[in-house]
């Protein structure tokens, strides 16, 4: 045989064989999912969302370097509380009448400008100031609106700690208090003073027991490396005094170990050597042996299921807004009081001008004083500036989008927070509506509940919140928290089941609530608005068509609701179940329209009037509340409530008054809220199941119809039509359109990157 037929043949087997795998292995590869931006096109993005957008971080700088200039400061993680500086940047929110003004009636753009607060501690009588900057970018003025805004001076005592003190407040207890008990410490907690990181330092709030007062009961716990330290309590608490702004001058006022109250270390240690305290001998847990860590007990690599776009995103967001078929909404966060919306548009409509969080508080209870003492309200730590990098596939849909915050507070320069808002369609499983007919004739019709979710989460030290602010293609919005993250604990001691529950071996889990507070000034058909409240009673009729009889008949309760002292609800009172928020305009029925506020809530007691830290957060005490709206009534809380509660710079409860409320600018304040008494299953962590609280704002006679009817995801079909046409069910094209590869982006995670450790 010739050798070069031979080589020949060869060649085009080789070929052959190579062309076929090729066919096989591209016939076999998936398509790539389309990427096509499918927000309504009856939905254009415009520029004018931007008057609410939180300042830049030029504009932060810009703001900060202008102060710079007119006040000698430092900067904030040099200064001690004698010091100078700025504490925070913030964007000063213009007038709502210019912001429509502007929106609306193409009136001039308000000015940016920004909202600072500074500390005047290096002087005579040191105080807390406010200034409005502006206008920015290229700030000319810089006024002081602390005594309008507040009618009074802001004591310096009422100011946040910062990262600095809180560092100097723990050098003081390691350096100045520990050396005082070394022997109690090294044969009781196994402490041998080289390890700077062998204790936690948790702080308790408020700061004392009256106005003027800076005394701070700090739990010590031990600091597990990888894990929640927040459960591992040792029994020791000091009551340190840091109000001098020397901080030489600070001291320990108590000491409290294992159920016992000391004057001090050096009487614990004294004590201690005489035989005269009872004590737990414990160490710090070693990772195997420590029952607060996340770390799975196996590492396993499985798929997690999870939805994905086929043909890319159904929303769009440009800038701080975002487009998902008729809603139209304008996003941003505040470094204090945490996520915010507003502008909310259904259809071109305003439903809403404002949606946000004000304020997260929980209040304590223990047998051990910092658990005691403890009624945390969030907004003064930084529910907003704690909103962390969100992790792919478990904080969020993986496809969702991810939108990076800024803020300056106790910070040196403006911070960046990355991918810490995440917005997503979400398919919830659940039909919105759905009917299947076989009386009178044969169909089915439905729409599968898909919402825009735009979601947050903040961890503030053991908690961690989600926030979701989520609409529907029906005209709802649904407003939620959950609560998940570590417990807070206290040392397990005789008499601890009164306050909890024993999760550890000397741990109690301890009793605690949740109240968090949203400010909803909704403009349903214009800016005035009245609240009418709809129920039921049964009335007893004798039957018409019959002598004989009588018929327990429901019917429809309205009442017009005129002052804010009738839309004043206590947490537990009654409350009519239906509350609308009614325009002067009528639907096509004519039927007002409105909408209604729907809570989802089962919170715990609030504390009782009696107790002297009540007016600081006595927002709490309604479940609902209406009142007209003030430019100056801007929140229900304050940063500086927390350290002077006695005397609170914000009383929520001064802004109901009686006023008229009848065809008015009108804000509603909601709480939700919950008891938690932690048990077994809290441990390591709290579950979000069964721990989520809000509200929804429902259509009530606010459109002529449900307006999902309109929606192209709607399916109908009849037994003579083919339901598997695409043109009649688009669920049938779903083997094509989803018989494709999505293309995941890479998993990336700066969730380290500006943490902060609160003590």
């Amino acid at each position: 045989m010739n050798i070069k037929f031979v080589i020949t043949l060869l060649i085009l087997s080789l070929a052959t064989i190579v062309i076929l795998v090729s066919v096989l292995l591209l016939g076999s590869r998936q398509k790539s999912c389309g990427h096509g931006n499918s927000a309504s096109p009856q939905l254009k993005h415009n520029d004018q969302s931007l008057v609410f957008a939180d300042l830049t971080p030029e504009e932060l700088t810009e703001a900060k370097e202008y102060l710079k200039k007119k006040f000698t400061v430092e900067d904030i993680s040099k200064a001690d509380p004698n010091s100078n500086c700025i504490y925070s940047v913030v964007l000063q929110l213009p007038r709502k009448k210019d912001v429509l003004l502007y929106l609306d009636k193409k009136g001039p753009k308000p000015a940016r400008e920004a909202l600072a607060v500074v500390y005047f501690g290096n002087q005579e009588t040191p105080e807390v100031k406010e200034y409005v900057i502006g206008p920015l970018p290229n700030p000319s003025y810089c006024n002081d609106i602390t005594l309008k805004k507040y009618n009074r001076p802001i004591a310096y005592y009422r100011r946040p700690v910062t990262s600095k003190e809180y560092v100097q407040v723990d050098k003081y207890v390691t350096t100045k208090e520990f050396p005082k008990a070394m022997s109690f410490l090294n044969e009781v907690l196994g402490y041998d003073g080289t390890d700077s990181d062998y204790f936690g330092v948790l702080t308790s709030a408020p700061r004392g027991l009256k106005s003027g007062d800076r005394s701070t009961w700090f739990g010590i716990f031990f600091n597990t490396q990888g894990s929640g330290f927040y459960i591992h309590p040792t029994g020791l608490e000091l009551l340190v005094n840091h109000k001098q702004l020397d901080v030489n001058q600070w001291s320990t006022e108590k000491v409290f170990y294992n159920g016992k109250y000391f004057e001090n270390l050096n009487e614990l240690e004294v004590q201690y050597k005489q035989g005269r305290v009872k004590v737990v001998k414990i160490k710090r847990p070693q990772p195997h042996e420590d029952f607060g860590s996340l770390k799975p007990a196996k590492s396993t690599v499985t798929d997690i299921p999870m939805q994905f776009e086929p043909q890319g995103p159904r929303y769009s967001v440009k800038n701080n807004q975002v487009l998902f078929q008729h809603w139209s909404i304008a996003f941003g966060n505040n470094a204090n009081s945490g996520p915010r919306l507003y502008d909310l548009r259904f259809k071109g409509e305003r439903i809403v001008y404002e949606l946000s969080i004000q304020e997260a508080i929980s209040v304590y209870g223990s047998n051990g004083p910092t658990g005691m003492v403890t009624r945390y309200m969030d907004g003064y730590f930084g529910i907003g500036r704690f909103v962390y990098h969100l992790v792919r596939g478990i904080d969020c849909p993986y496809f969702a989008t991810y939108v990076d915050t800024h803020y300056l507070l106790d910070s040196d320069t403006y911070v960046r927070n990355k991918d810490s808002i995440c917005i997503f369609e979400l398919n919830s499983g659940l039909p919105l509506r759905r009917h299947s007919s076989a009386l009178g004739s044969f169909y089915y019709g439905g729409l599968a509940n898909t919402v825009l979710v735009i979601r947050s989460i903040a961890t503030l030290g053991n908690y961690d919140y989600v926030f979701d602010f989520m609409f529907y293609q029906n005209g709802a919005i649904e407003t939620k928290v959950h609560a998940t993250g570590y417990i807070s604990s206290s040392f397990y001691m005789e008499g601890g089941n009164n306050y909890g529950n024993r999760v550890g071996p000397h741990t109690l889990g301890t009793i605690h609530t949740h109240f968090i507070n949203y400010k909803v000034d909704l403009d349903v058909g214009g800016i005035n608005n009245s609240v009418v409240a709809h129920d039921m009673e049964f009335e007893a009729v004798k039957v018409p068509w019959s002598s004989e009889g009588q018929i327990q008949r429901t019917r429809l309760t309205k009442k017009v609701l005129e002052n804010e002292n009738q839309t004043a609800f206590g947490l537990h009172s009654s409350m009519p179940r239906y509350i609308q928020f009614a325009s002067d305009k009528k639907n096509k029925w004519e039927n007002e329209r409105s909408y209604r506020i729907q809570m989802v809530s089962f919170a715990g007691d609030f504390l009782p009037e009696t107790s002297p830290v009540h007016n600081a957060m006595n927002w709490a005490k309604y479940k609902l509340a209406v009142t007209k709206r003030k430019d100056e009534e801007p929140q229900s809380s304050s940063i500086y409530n927390q350290n002077d509660p006695w005397s609170p710079t914000v009383k929520f409860s001064s802004f109901i008054n009686n006023e008229n409320i009848k065809d008015e600018d009108l804000v509603a304040w909601i709480t939700a809220g919950f008891l938690h008494i932690p048990h077994a299953e809290d441990i390591p962590n709290t579950v979000t199941a069964g721990n989520g609280v809000g509200f929804f704002l429902r259509p009530y006679n606010y459109f002529n119809e449900d307006p999902s009817v309109h929606s192209h995801d709607a399916v109908y079909f009849q037994p003579h039509e083919s339901y598997n046409s695409c043109s009649t069910n688009p669920l049938a094209c779903l083997r094509d359109t989803a018989a494709c590869a999505p293309q995941l982006p890479e998993f990336s995670y700066n969730g380290f990157d500006n943490t902060f450790v609160a003590i």
